[in-house]
């Protein structure tokens, strides 16, 4: 019998269309699968999966070595320059402030470059050496999305891309869906039901749905609950968002290697961005689409088998999730204490101790999501990544984690806790200042994320530093540029030379536009953290939305009040003023800049100019078919239609 006929799909019609939100469940017969909370106390188990690559000491000591030799050459120039007069408490704390922020930067540097002479030497081709060609799936995989207060028609409609695209494959049989719903309003339920009627019976893959009583540990709870009553059933398991899609090719491709690789347990992939509207939304589009892979492809090589998970567009051994990553609840009151909310890094980490591989690709395309419409939209889900983040840091210690697992906590963390850092080296800096008499013969300049005024016979010394400093930074950008101006066919696939040129500009230029709003936003959000405020759980805003003026001016207050504090502050040394306005005025104007990036015209204009143009709203297939949002419409279904009236080529046994 083939492997894709071993478990019965009984179905238990609950009322098929009645309006008892409590009745709405399509599920089939329960499949159970243990799946016991984990302890960090666990000694870590025997871990070397057959796929981490043969080399990859020597690959991690390339990249750290790297990054400490960059950020000793960047460290010199500034230790040289306080040194001449001796150092002062202040000169320390700036030192050590340039040196915390200079680590990270060179590691994403070195790490960049790496994946950059990779996509060159061998192309796409990772240490998973994916097929040409995948073959067909022996065994069965789920394909999950949970929902929470969704756009209904949006979700099935990026369910019923993924379908069809597994349906010209001839694969459809291979994959069922489930739509697991923790939707708390009732008009957002209702709306998923009637979606769901009429996607069941046209899908070219069996379909599924049920809404859970309550949402106990939100996403995370939503899938163990699934792994508990029906894992057992499925060989794998592909999660994804409700803003996620995939192409059938990758969705083969992963299967493909998680039936030869047994070892696996975690396949992450790499998506891109799309359906950007908003200027906020084509700038994140723009700038993962271009840079992403050579990012991906250099964390992927030394992270090797140890490597990362986002949460979703993945696919997960699902005995070997349910073995190993059963939650615990952490010590304490929330905001630390609870349930994990940034459960896939601890997912990860948990598949790593007891010696599962857990991998990150590069390699793969049509794997996509979408971003959040704007700045404000995008803060507000931050807010709640970055008090799941902060519950890592009492993990860091956990004797059973591997030194990647807690590298992969600290990385996360310091994403932000660079941002207060950031903050108090300004502050440093314009204190040093102040110290000092200002003289006509300095001169001043802002060295990304450090400010220093030199003395004019050190001006090769700035020179030097700001290079440096703006090669780190921006470096990874220009690789991602340099790759796929490189190659023809992407090259004509974003828009010809002249377009790359103009969106990369344009990226940069928003992206440093937005990173002074993004440092006191990540300062506001540690400081309400540590002070025992804990953010909840909200809808994700996933469409534009018109912003007022006075919601931007009272979402924004923090960093118009930093804004006039270090405008007051100028006005006492306006000799700085040059120095410190691109941190300046993106604070001051932070409302109107927030309005701006929000507004779909704004971005759509731009891309009616070239700028930021993207191979997928181009219509090119560089490597995997082309992504776009799937209109959904859903239709009358009569009530007594059953699971079995379906197209031949779907029956379980003629699989």
């Amino acid at each position: 019998m083939d492997a894709l006929s071993t478990h019965s799909i009984d179905v238990m019609d609950k009322g098929f269309g009645q309006a008892d939100p409590e009745s709405r469940t399509w599920m089939p017969s329960h499949a159970p699968l243990d799946m016991p909370r984990q302890s960090f106390e666990t000694p870590l188990g025997d871990f070397r999966p057959s796929t981490s690559p043969s080399d990859i000491v020597l690959r991690r000591t390339v990249i750290f070595a790297s990054t400490l030799l960059l950020a000793f050459l960047a460290f010199l120039t500034p230790a040289k320059i306080y040194a001449e007069d001796g150092f002062s408490t202040l000169e320390i704390l700036a030192l050590v402030l340039f040196g915390a922020l200079t680590i990270p930067i060179s590691c994403w540097f070195v790490s960049a470059m790496a994946g950059f002479i990779l996509q060159h030497v061998r192309g796409s081709h990772d240490d998973l050496d994916f097929r040409p060609v995948a073959r067909r799936p022996q065994t069965r995989t789920a394909l999950l999305m949970p929902l929470y207060n969704e756009d209904a028609t949006a979700a099935f409609g990026r369910l019923s891309g993924i379908e069809r695209s597994l349906a010209k494959l001839d694969a459809a049989s291979a994959f069922d869906i489930f739509v697991l719903s923790d939707s708390t309003q009732d008009d957002a339920a209702t709306a998923e039901w009637v979606a769901f009627q009429s996607f069941r019976v046209t899908s070219h893959c069996r379909a599924f749905y049920r809404r859970r009583d309550k949402n106990t540990e939100r996403k995370a709870g939503n899938i163990a609950d699934w792994v508990q009553n029906y894992g057992a059933a499925y060989e794998t398991m592909v999660i994804l968002d409700a803003d996620s899609t995939m192409s059938g090719e990758t969705l083969m491709h992963l299967v493909d290697a998680m039936e030869r690789k047994t070892d696996i347990g975690l396949i992450q992939t790499t998506p891109s961005i799309v359906a950007g509207q908003t200027l906020y939304q084509r700038t994140q589009q723009f700038g993962v689409r271009l840079y992403g892979r050579v990012a991906g492809a250099g964390l992927a090589w030394w992270s090797g088998s140890e490597s990362s998970y986002w949460g979703h567009n993945a696919i997960v051994r699902t005995a070997a999730f349910a073995q190993c990553c059963g939650l615990p609840v952490l010590p304490g009151r929330k905001p630390f204490g609870g349930h994990v909310m940034s459960h896939d890094v601890v997912e990860a980490s948990l598949l790593r101790r007891a010696g599962w591989g857990v991998h990150l690709t590069a390699a793969l395309g049509g794997t996509f999501e979408e971003s959040p419409p704007s700045l404000q939209a995008f803060m507000s889900r931050d807010r709640r990544w970055c008090q799941g983040n902060m519950q890592h840091l009492q993990l860091l210690t956990a004797p059973g984690l591997t030194a990647m697992s807690r590298l992969q906590m600290v990385i996360g963390v310091m994403a932000y806790w660079a941002s207060p850092l950031w903050f108090l080296s300004l502050l440093t800096a314009l204190l040093i200042q102040f110290q000092t008499a200002p003289k006509l013969e300095e001169i001043a300049t802002l060295a990304g994320w450090r400010t220093i005024v030199l003395p004019r016979h050190d001006g090769y010394a700035l020179i030097w530093m700001t290079a440096l400093t703006w090669m780190l930074l921006f470096g990874p950008k220009l690789l991602g540029s340099i790759l796929v101006m490189s190659r023809e066919n992407e090259r004509a696939a974003f828009g010809g030379s002249a377009s790359i040129l103009k969106g990369a500009a344009m990226e940069m230029f928003m992206s440093m536009v937005m990173a002074p709003i993004m440092m006191v936003s990540h300062t506001r959000m540690l400081i309400e953290i540590f002070s025992g405020k804990d953010s909840g759980w909200r809808t994700q805003q996933r469409e534009a939305d018109k912003i007022t003026w006075a919601e931007a001016c009272r979402f924004h207050a923090w960093e118009l009040r930093a804004g006039m504090v270090f405008a007051a502050a100028l006005m006492a040394r306006p000799d700085l003023c040059l120095v410190f306005s691109p941190i300046v005025l993106p604070l001051l104007f932070a409302p109107a800049l927030s309005i701006l990036t929000s507004r779909p015209d704004v971005g759509q204009s731009l891309r009616f100019r070239g700028i930021m143009l993207t191979p997928e709203e181009l219509g090119f297939e560089v490597a995997q078919p082309r992504a776009r949002r799937q209109a959904f419409t859903p239709v009358a279904v009569p009530s007594h239609v059953t699971l079995d009236e379906r197209p031949a080529s779907l029956d379980l046994e003629a699989a």
